[in-house]
């Protein structure tokens, strides 16, 4: 199985589990970290404006990395996934929790 049969499995648990545990539209709360010093918080900034978007960051105790925390009312799961393949794709090194 290579990494892309993993990510679209993972993904489609996530959706079922999202279907499972909430009622749509919801709030979902995204997790993020990225380094730094590079301009990652900045790009995930740009890829949740204008969606009414509450973020928070945080950086770690040495500084090198930046916990970014994203609270936003989305419309049903699949909005959800779009957003985590859309900064994965556009946020070079971005680890999602």
């Amino acid at each position: 199985m290579d990494n892309s049969e993993k990510t679209d499995e993972f993904y489609e648990k996530l959706k079922a589990q999202l279907y499972d545990t909430a009622t749509w539209p919801s709030e979902y709360l995204y997790k993020f970290i990225v380094l730094t010093e590079s301009s990652g918080v900045n790009h995930i900034e740009a890829l949740f404006d204008n969606l009414g978007a509450v973020m928070t960051t945080k950086e770690s105790k040495n500084g090198k990395y930046t916990s970014v925390s994203i609270n936003v009312r989305l419309k049903n799961p699949e909005a959800v996934i779009a957003k985590y393949k859309e900064v994965s794709e556009n946020v070079e090194g971005v680890i999602s929790l």
